[in-house]
């Protein structure tokens, strides 16, 4: 009878509980979803990877009930260090999406551990040999920036439409310069445009005296000088100290703030393809990009001051709308922090379509994992130190 007495009190103990206690221990909070970054923020990169951080504080703290968690680190565009991030951030930090790295040779590096770990990666590098020609590893890579072949095709349109029968090139001794070397090749073919020399150097050089003077051998009409960041403008300072006159065409690596102040008077006149986040104000109102990337523009500029943002940085926050808008999809297979998951926002991803980013409108499908087409491009001039619009 004790027993049964002893019971009966507590029961009714438990049902004198007030109600939101009861429910405060029935809750369980749920998973944050976590994105680990791997960017250049020092270094010979550190033009594009500055921005990329910048933007993280821009991204979504929550997204459908799940708190989002952003772990950053730098690699300093060294390809091992951004091995060893990547393993971190999965093996420790236990992240469900890798964004990164800022350089081309950084990202091919890390294709293996995405693969290796099946974890969707979004590279914010231009090579199109991060996910093509695809396969079982670059199933599982994505890439936010215009592919190189994309903007490789359109200089060489421009200069085909402009006069230009001959060219030199210079490009970085890594695997940028040797992506832009091959699509241009190819397009410079098609447009019956002759490439007189071909040279290249290295992101940390001082000079470029050499290449230089070997290419204004060959009299070439115009060059193209295919590298990213400030070190970009080197070749092309060299050029004009040395008396070349021609046109001088640069990719859409150099789009930011940074090469306008190393390159000054030199870079007047330069001729690139770019994302039309760059030259947003300039754009027709009736293009939906100019509505992302102008409320991008003004929230960055708001954080870190006028005539701070760069394209660089665009490619980072455009990485991070492409895995918001497939986290719908990814949720109806699993929770964060589970293989499910993670697989889940892979699939979603690849099944993105019309998503209206800074740089274009992705369509994702299982043979393009980078979705852009010719909205994603427009030919830009150097003009008074800004970037003009060209028609």
């Amino acid at each position: 009878m004790f027993m049964i007495a002893r019971r009966l009190l507590f029961t009714l103990s438990v049902i004198a509980l007030p109600a939101s206690l009861l429910c405060a221990t029935a809750v369980v909070a749920a998973e944050p979803i976590r994105v680990g970054i791997t960017i250049s923020t020092t270094g010979p990169a550190a033009s594009l990877g500055i921005p990329q951080r910048n933007s993280v504080a821009l991204m979504p703290k929550t997204i459908d009930g799940h708190d989002v968690e952003y772990i950053v680190l730098d690699d300093a565009a060294d390809s091992s260090k951004a091995v060893a991030n990547a393993r971190k951030l999965i093996d420790q930090d236990k992240v469900d999406v890798l964004i990164g790295s800022s350089t081309t040779p950084a990202s091919l590096a890390m294709i293996g551990v995405a693969a290796e770990k099946q974890i969707p990666m979004i590279s914010l590098a231009a090579s199109a040999a991060l996910i093509q020609p695809m396969d079982a590893q670059r199933h599982w890579v994505f890439k936010a920036p215009q592919n190189d072949s994309l903007m490789a095709d359109a200089i060489a349109a421009h200069m085909a439409a402009n006069g230009v029968k001959t060219v030199a090139f210079i490009g970085f001794n890594d695997a940028y310069g040797d992506g832009w070397s091959t699509e241009f090749t190819r397009a410079a073919a098609a447009q019956g445009i002759t490439i007189t020399d071909s040279e290249r150097f290295a992101r940390a050089d001082s000079s470029v005296t050499g290449q230089t003077l070997k290419m204004m051998a060959t009299k070439p009409q115009a060059v193209l000088v295919a590298g990213a960041g400030t070190p970009a403008a080197l070749p092309q300072k060299t050029l004009r100290e040395r008396g070349f006159t021609g046109v001088i065409y640069q990719t859409h690596g150099i789009a930011n703030n940074d090469f306008l102040r190393v390159g000054g008077k030199d870079v007047e006149g330069t001729i690139l393809p770019a994302g039309p986040m760059l030259v947003a104000s300039q754009l027709p109102d009736s293009n939906p990009i100019k509505k992302v990337a102008t409320d991008y523009i003004t929230r960055y500029e708001a954080a870190n001051g006028a005539g701070s943002v760069a394209t660089f940085g665009a490619h980072a926050y455009d990485a991070m709308l492409l895995v918001q808008a497939a986290i719908p999809a990814a949720l109806q297979k699993g929770e964060p922090g589970t293989q499910a998951f993670r697989t889940g926002l892979r699939d979603g991803i690849e099944n993105l379509h019309n998503v209206v980013l800074n740089h274009g409108i992705s369509t994702m499908s299982p043979t393009d994992h980078n979705g852009f087409d010719a909205r994603a491009r427009v030919m830009v001039t150097i003009k008074n130190s800004t970037w003009t619009l060209l028609p």
